[in-house]
């Protein structure tokens, strides 16, 4: 054994469970041999019982996932994906939940259109996929002046030279119907970011 210059023996590294053992096998207690103390420190690779342990396996993986989605939903950075994470990202979803946007409501519409193809009339059908053609140019209008905005508004907050392409991320956002958002909105509308 190798000794440091001062004469002095430097003790072995000994786990936890050895040293409880060695603690326990006091005066009067024979000192277990060293197949005891491996067999005891031995674990099986695959469980005996297979069924109770891929049952414990699903409802850990379960648990993870519902973490997960919680963590997810109240935008807790260390669940979101790549695409969502970092201080512009939040800065954008702040500023689209804060407004009103005119996307929103685009599926609604779209749904009363569906519905206006059924009358039997051509003119209302007619009137009906207009208005939708209208009413979707206007929110593409609404997601470029949005971009515009928050991309001065970034490079206000972080510096012009670090701000990150989130255009298509807005757009996005915009387009959704507030509750199905994902993260969830974390700010109430007309309570824009600093």
């Amino acid at each position: 054994m190798a000794k440091n210059p001062n004469n002095i023996e430097e003790p072995s590294a000994e786990s936890l469970e050895e040293t409880q053992a060695r603690l326990k096998a006091g005066k009067g207690v024979p000192t277990p041999s060293r197949a005891e103390q491996e067999a005891a420190r031995k674990r099986p690779l695959v469980p005996d019982d297979r069924k109770a342990a891929a049952k414990q396996a699903r409802a850990k993986a379960a648990e993870s996932r519902e973490r997960a989605r919680i963590g997810m939903a109240v935008g807790d950075e260390r669940y979101l994906p790549a695409r969502d994470r970092g201080p512009q990202k939040k800065y954008v979803r702040d500023y689209v939940d804060a407004r009103f946007s005119i996307g929103e409501i685009l599926i609604p519409v779209m749904f009363a259109v569906i519905l206006l193809t059924f009358v039997p009339s051509a003119e209302v059908q007619s009137i009906g996929i207009l208005s939708l053609w209208a009413f979707f140019l206007v929110a593409v209008i609404d997601v470029v002046v949005l971009g515009f905005i928050l991309n001065k508004k970034l490079a206000a907050k972080f510096g012009a030279d670090k701000v990150e392409r989130v255009r298509w991320y807005a757009a996005m956002r915009a387009l959704q119907l507030r509750p199905l958002r994902l993260p969830k909105p974390q700010v109430k509308r007309g309570r824009y970011p600093a």
